[in-house]
């Protein structure tokens, strides 16, 4: 797939964990990847990663970049990133584990407040990166 196909391609990471849904892992389109959410799931155990919000922002994040290596891109190419929590009393310990897979300039971000998320995470991030 080149950056500049007009064709809207999915994408699947095999070390990535698997869409537990109908949707897929990401989409390719228009010199962009967008990624779909990404649950705090160990893909080796197939199951959430238990510990902090911060543990699970890191795991989220990881399973994003191999979604990413996936499309032949990287998520340090990410142009906007979205982070889901329903723990927003620990965002500070989220930014932390954040900031430590972004150098400078950082994606532009959303930070949203819920009440749940699927399998009970605390954590789910999605993203929108550049291909090539």
């Amino acid at each position: 797939m080149t950056p500049d196909s007009p064709n809207r391609s999915a994408v699947t990471a095999a070390d990535a964990p698997a869409a537990i849904g109908p949707y897929s892992q990401a989409i390719a389109y228009g010199g962009l990847l967008y990624c779909s959410g990404g649950l705090p799931i160990d893909p080796a155990a197939d199951a959430l990663v238990q510990g902090s919000a911060g543990a699970e922002t890191e795991q989220c994040l990881r399973n994003l970049a191999a979604v990413c290596r996936g499309a032949g891109t990287e998520l340090s190419r990410a142009v906007r990133v979205t982070v889901y929590t329903t723990r927003l009393e620990d965002f500070a310990e989220i930014n932390e584990a954040y900031g430590a897979f972004f150098d400078d300039p950082p994606p532009a971000r959303v930070a949203i407040g819920v009440a749940a998320l699927p399998k009970g995470a605390a954590v789910e991030i999605d993203a929108v990166v550049a291909l090539g």
